[in-house]
């Protein structure tokens, strides 16, 4: 079944969709971009999703195609044009065409290239969400402006590919022994106390909308948690550990670098922070889930 997609002012089918070979997000990566979860066919957290969008492109001088609320609107059609349940709004806006390769910043006639589309996928019942994931790490080389969301996402592709290659699902990124993140989710684990811990917020790693879901639903059910950074040597030695994300929610770990975290299954606090994530997920939705 083809999909309906957004560009650039139009709904059409997606093998019509056509962009620029001289679009400075496709020459240059000069793009930034959002994933918005969708789930009984509305959109999750997505005022937050937004907010950080407008900060990407406000971090970077790109000038958003429209207003956030105009936005909200052209996602909810998509949706509805696609009749989408369950999955995601994949959304990207580059700085445009400016009609040759130049690194050099086009002027104000340029408009913004703004696309959307959607992906159709398992979030609550996803089976990684109940067998747990294998991870290995590598180091961190991405760029020091992670807290942007951009589309240059190199780097995570080879430490993704690195852990497909040494029978692992993703990679933990480590940065001068500390780990920052996932390939493409925030990283926490559990301590033998059963306290929650997560890197706190910086240019090291992105601002987690879920990462700041889970926190405040923490706080409301009276969980130990603490902001701070953790070593490897600490996430090999955790009771549990779990990666946060738009369309996993939360997904356990298993395994690190071959060492079976906790018995090598998901953990009593990680089940029960997903538990707690997907009935406010479910409930914001207004459905009864998957």
């Amino acid at each position: 079944m083809t999909r309906t997609v957004y560009l650039n002012g139009e709904f059409v089918a997606e093998q019509d969709a056509k962009v620029s070979v001289f679009d400075r997000g496709f020459l240059f990566a000069d793009a930034v971009y959002e994933v918005s979860a969708v789930l009984n066919g509305r959109l999750l957290d997505n005022a937050a999703h937004l907010a950080r969008l407008a900060r990407s492109c406000q971090s970077l001088d790109l000038r958003l195609p429209c207003a956030l609320g105009d936005i909200e609107i052209l996602q909810n059609r998509l949706i509805a044009e696609n009749n989408l349940h369950e999955g995601a709004v994949y959304l990207q806006i580059s700085r445009g065409n400016s009609g040759d390769r130049d690194f050099d910043f086009p002027g104000e006639n340029v408009s913004p290239t703004f696309l959307m589309f959607t992906q159709a996928r398992p979030l609550i019942d996803h089976p990684k969400s109940k067998t747990g994931i294998r991870m290995v790490s590598v180091d961190d080389i991405r760029w020091q402006r992670r807290d942007i969301k951009t589309v240059g996402l190199l780097a995570p592709c080879l430490a993704k590919e690195y852990a497909h290659k040494h029978d692992a699902d993703d990679a933990l990124l480590v940065e001068n022994g500390l780990i920052t993140e996932a390939s493409s989710s925030n990283a926490w684990i559990v301590d033998a106390d059963g306290t929650l811990i997560t890197r706190p917020l910086s240019t090291h790693i992105l601002h987690g909308i879920t990462r700041q879901a889970l926190l405040e639903l923490a706080k409301q059910n009276d969980l130990r948690f603490e902001e701070r950074p953790f070593t490897l040597e600490e996430a090999q030695n955790a009771r549990e550990i779990f990666i946060s994300s738009a369309t996993t929610f939360i997904w356990p770990v298993v395994s690190l670098n071959g060492k079976l975290i906790g018995d090598g299954k998901s953990g009593v606090m990680t089940g029960k922070l997903r538990e707690i994530y997907v009935a406010m997920a479910v409930e914001a939705t207004g459905g009864v889930g998957s």
